[in-house]
């Protein structure tokens, strides 16, 4: 929609109510309302004033004035709250110089289509998650000087299948069973089906529903693949309808990688194409049917992987998923079919379109127009370099013995280790002016004294049983 139209648009809904959403450096949507009396064309270009020295990640507080401008393609009615509400998703500006901000995540996913757009290779990223999470009935939390402990809870959870519930009646999914047996074991099939009814609500094309692995009400919505910006927009969405659904039912989700231990985390395995012209450019005769540019842009995901995890796998609970061993692929190699591989390349059809290499280390606690863009940038690295991917790995990667699991590189063991990794390898990424320095510099910062060392200094309630009687 154009300014005008999107005005008409409220005209028609009867808009009390004007939303501005925007993303924080983290990945965290933030809003402010406003009248509808108060939306007129020039909002779209003379935007609405805020303080970002609030804002977690961005301007200090001597430089904190900053102006969010709506983007008029991005008009929907809010399906959440009581009185009609138009949202529009907003680009962050300097109210002096009119550029746009940095740190923007959303800009930075901007200028990646931008880029893939200048080296002529092509001319839109396809991007299709498949992002997991658990939907839960109770959530508990508290960390202090002399205690600390997290207390999660769902009525599908295994551990009460002996619990007095007046009456309990069973059908609670064993660990790593949940995929996927039929009501009424899957007592969450309704509010899922909720979920998708109301993300169709706001645009997004929802392609299905199921219960995942995990006992305790883990689930996975799959979007249709769109352009990597608009995907960005749309995981927004996602997280938010689904945790709004949710608390309708008086109930909780996480997106968190790892919230029950002994039993499947939630990844996003990331599905990525490019195209040029409308034609799909990763279909060919080589391995997979991939094309050598698709081969190339694996290699380029392969050999950046472990700097790509600061932005794909961007919190210390990511790391509590992502363990060798495990039920997640660690294992940088590709491979047809095999899942256990940290890239797979989908034989689902022979189209050309379809053709495609998915990501399945990723999860979805990352910020999406971050984790989107960094692969974009790698990807296209390996197609300008030739990155030659390496032979693909056929066997069960979970069966290989030690020696040869030796020769195969993995992801990082944790978050320090990614953000080391990133300070490392991050040329890649300021191509284009993609992301900058100050970008790389300030995630690296910011992860490191918000989440690594506070970590760091937090005894955890497993130390206490391995260590208290030493």
């Amino acid at each position: 929609m154009k300014p005008k139209e999107v005005l008409a648009f409220a005209k028609e809904n009867n808009t009390q109510m004007v939303d501005i959403k925007f993303v924080d450096f983290p990945g965290v949507w933030q809003h402010f309302s406003v009248p509808i009396s108060e939306l007129e064309e020039s909002s779209f270009e003379d935007g609405y004033g805020f303080d970002g020295s609030s804002i977690r990640g961005w301007k200090a507080i001597n430089n904190s004035d900053m102006l969010v401008v709506p983007d008029p393609t991005t008009a929907v009615m809010d399906p959440f709250m009581q009185h009609p509400t138009l949202s529009l998703i907003g680009n962050i500006v300097d109210p002096i110089t009119r550029e746009k901000y940095a740190r923007d995540p959303r800009y930075i996913s901007q200028k990646s289509v931008e880029y893939l757009k200048s080296t002529g290779i092509g001319d839109t990223c396809y991007i299709g998650p498949e992002a997991e999470f658990f939907i839960f009935d109770d959530v508990r939390f508290d960390q202090s000087a002399q205690h600390g402990f997290y207390h999660v809870d769902s009525v599908e959870g295994r551990w009460n299948s002996g619990r007095e519930e007046n009456p309990n009646l069973g059908y609670k999914p064993r660990h790593k069973e949940g995929y996927f047996p039929v009501p009424p074991t899957d007592s969450m099939q309704d509010m899922r089906t909720e979920m998708v009814i109301e993300m169709q609500k706001v645009g997004l094309h929802i392609e299905c529903q199921h219960h995942e692995v995990a006992t305790a009400g883990q689930a996975e919505i799959d979007m249709r693949f769109d352009k990597l910006v608009e995907m960005g927009d749309q995981l927004m969405w996602f997280k938010y309808v689904v945790k709004n659904v949710a608390r309708r039912h008086n109930k909780t989700v996480t997106f968190m990688p790892k919230p029950v231990f002994d039993d499947n985390g939630s990844g996003m395995h990331t599905h990525q194409s490019i195209w040029k012209g409308g034609e799909p450019l990763f279909a060919g005769d080589k391995y997979g049917g991939m094309s050598e540019m698709g081969l190339h842009y694996i290699g380029g995901i392969l050999k950046h992987s472990r700097a790509i995890c600061a932005f794909s796998n961007p919190t210390t609970n990511s790391y509590r998923r992502l363990v060798p061993g495990f039920e997640a692929p660690v294992n940088l190699a590709y491979s047809c079919r095999n899942r256990s591989a940290s890239i797979r390349i989908p034989m689902y059809s022979n189209s050309p379109k379809a053709k495609r290499l998915e990501a399945r280390f990723p999860d979805p606690s990352c910020n999406g127009y971050l984790a989107f863009a960094a692969m974009l940038m790698a990807g296209l690295d390996g197609i300008q370099n030739r990155i030659d991917p390496g032979e693909p790995m056929e066997k069960d990667i979970y069966s290989l013995s030690p020696e040869e699991l030796a020769h195969i590189p993995s992801t990082p063991g944790s978050l320090e280790e990614a953000l080391d990794s990133l300070k490392e390898d991050h040329g890649f990424l300021l191509k284009g002016d993609v992301f900058t320095e100050d970008v790389i510099e300030s995630w690296i910062e910011y992860k490191m004294e918000h989440e690594v060392k506070p970590m760091k200094l937090r005894p955890t309630p497993h130390e206490f049983e391995l260590y208290y009687d030493i």
